[in-house]
């Protein structure tokens, strides 16, 4: 519908025909779950546009029912199957827009009237209704199988509506997307609000009788459940541009150009179905973001129109979801995606007030970046309460325009107390990554903590009352406001090894390894502190109390 419209704006004369297997055309398919959980009330508000409503406004002649089959790239036609027959259209030129379909997994009794999907209209409708029948006096059981972002999405509609819910993933860590460090937040999360969390473990059965099923696990586990929802993802639904000869890539998905023009000049093609170079790694795959396939439309309209277009960079992979009380968002590249192309990066992160700390109501925002070694930021995670959204669009801006650690210290950012910082989350990105990469502040990350507890001298630079609550086995305590004086003690203990340094999330660790370099000893400050650490290695070897 983005490309028609768009078409349509640039030319009153076209011929412009919409053709939709379905019975609805632009719907608010991101806005399904928000309606399942009563958020969004009406169900008529996710219905942009009717055939009317477009033909009204833009005249465009837009076909439900319609499913086209096959495509005739000599004779420039497509088979149309509707509920009368099929008939033959021909075109000038054509755009697929198939979108994706949901990866159906190998699961037994995938076809058990509890078990739901979440990707149309009709899924919500069917789903709703499922619910709706439970009664408010017997069990309200639900098992998602998924936790990407739609699975996450169900979860907290589901929630919303009263029900005991299980999640299933196979990987071994809620939204997979995200780096494994920040996925124990949202976990805790959702434990918060009775979720159980079954990790790196699938779904093998679900059976039952049609009021309720058992879903039995790869670990033998087994779920009761009156709703089963699987999302396990989406492959692209490029069956018709495969059989009609286009080339498709190696993960299934149309290549096109960066007009949007597939191996067949007169056929373009976009949205979830196509294949895109990803930014950072330069690799290609398929993204099914919205953001992304509207753009696309756009562009493919101006090139099939003859006009001037704008060509497509490389995808972000931008992407925001809400887990209940917390927020999780992602721009760029990975650390694992950075790690599986082999690029060289060192990760920074921060645990930093959305605001000011002193103005009420201050969030703490779990932020993650990778730069490369020449300071370009090349990706970015965040979770938090508040204020997320905001800092990750900021720098999926910073990595579109190629800034570096240098640049994000620099942004001139608003500020006032209710808002930000005088040094925004983003702007001390930059200044940490700025000391890390010119040596200023040598840093271990939490994966390094068993070779640290071989090798070096793990000083504790938080406070007695910190200290007291837990801390690691063999740890010296000295807090950062009495190192100065203590500088002896710490050198003794040290014996020659290497310092590591930690506080709670980096910031006065950071002041007490300058001092010790500035010393003269081998020192490094813990990226994240103890926040990182903990949420990394729930394994530690602790000592004193842990609660």
């Amino acid at each position: 519908m983005s490309a028609a419209a768009r078409a349509r704006r640039l030319d009153e004369s076209a011929s412009i025909v919409v053709l939709e297997q379905s019975a609805h055309v632009s719907f608010a398919n991101c806005g399904l779950p928000y309606h399942l959980s009563g958020e969004i009330a009406q169900r008529d508000a996710l219905l942009l546009h009717t055939p009317a409503s477009l033909h009204a406004a833009l005249a465009l002649d837009v076909r439900t029912g319609s499913r086209v089959t096959a495509i005739d790239r000599a004779a420039r036609t497509v088979t149309v199957a509707t509920a009368d027959g099929e008939y033959a259209l021909a075109y000038d030129a054509l755009l697929l827009a198939p979108g994706a379909v949901a990866v159906r997994p190998p699961i037994d009794g995938l076809d058990h009237p509890a078990v739901h999907t979440l990707r149309t209209v009709p899924d919500l409708d069917a789903l709703t209704a499922r619910v709706a029948d439970l009664p408010a006096d017997g069990p309200r059981r639900a098992v998602v199988v998924g936790a990407g972002f739609i699975g996450l999405e169900a979860v907290e509609a589901l929630v919303a509506r009263g029900l005991d819910v299980e999640l299933v993933e196979l990987a071994d860590h809620v939204l997979p997307p995200l780096d494994a460090e920040l996925a124990p937040f949202l976990a805790d999360e959702l434990h918060a609000h009775g979720v159980g969390l079954h990790l790196g473990v699938s779904a093998r059965e679900i059976a039952g009788d049609d009021e309720s099923a058992v879903v039995t696990l790869s670990d033998g586990t087994r779920l009761p459940a009156e709703v089963v929802v699987v999302n396990v993802g989406v492959r692209p639904a490029s069956d018709l541009a495969r059989d009609a000869g286009l080339e498709l890539g190696a993960r299934g998905a149309i290549r096109v150009d960066a007009d949007q023009r597939t191996s067949d000049p007169h056929v373009w093609a976009v949205g979830d179905a196509v294949e895109v170079t990803l930014a950072v790694t330069g690799e290609a795959g398929a993204v099914p973001l919205a953001g992304p396939a509207n753009r696309q439309g756009r562009r493919a309209a101006d090139a099939m129109l003859g006009r001037r277009t704008t060509p497509q960079a490389p995808v972000l992979g931008t992407a925001i979801v809400r887990v209940l009380g917390l927020t999780a968002a992602v721009t760029g590249a990975s650390q694992a995606a950075l790690a599986r192309a082999g690029i060289e990066h060192e990760v920074v992160r921060i645990h930093a007030a959305h605001h000011a700390g002193y103005f009420p109501g201050a969030q703490q925002v779990h932020v993650v970046a990778s730069f490369a070694p020449d300071g370009r930021l090349l990706g970015a995670q965040a979770v938090g309460r508040d204020g997320v959204d905001k800092r990750i669009d900021v720098l999926a801006t910073a990595l579109r325009a190629g800034m570096t650690a240098d640049d994000l210290a620099e942004l001139e950012l608003a500020y006032a107390p209710p808002y930000g910082s005088a040094k925004d989350p983003v702007n001390m990105l930059g200044f940490v990554a700025q000391n890390v990469l010119d040596g200023t502040m040598p840093q271990w990350h939490a994966a390094d903590l068993d070779d640290v507890l071989a090798t070096s001298l793990v000083l504790d630079v938080r406070s007695q009352g910190e200290f007291d609550q837990g801390h690691l086995v063999g740890a010296l305590h000295v807090p950062h406001t009495e190192l100065r004086g203590r500088l002896d003690e710490v050198r003794a203990a040290a014996g020659g090894r290497p310092v590591a340094v930690h506080c709670a999330s980096g910031v006065r660790s950071h002041i007490a390894t300058r001092v010790l370099l500035q010393a003269g000893l081998d020192a490094r400050n813990l990226s994240g502190g103890w926040i990182s650490l903990t949420a990394t290695r729930p394994d530690l070897p602790l000592e004193g109390a842990t609660s």
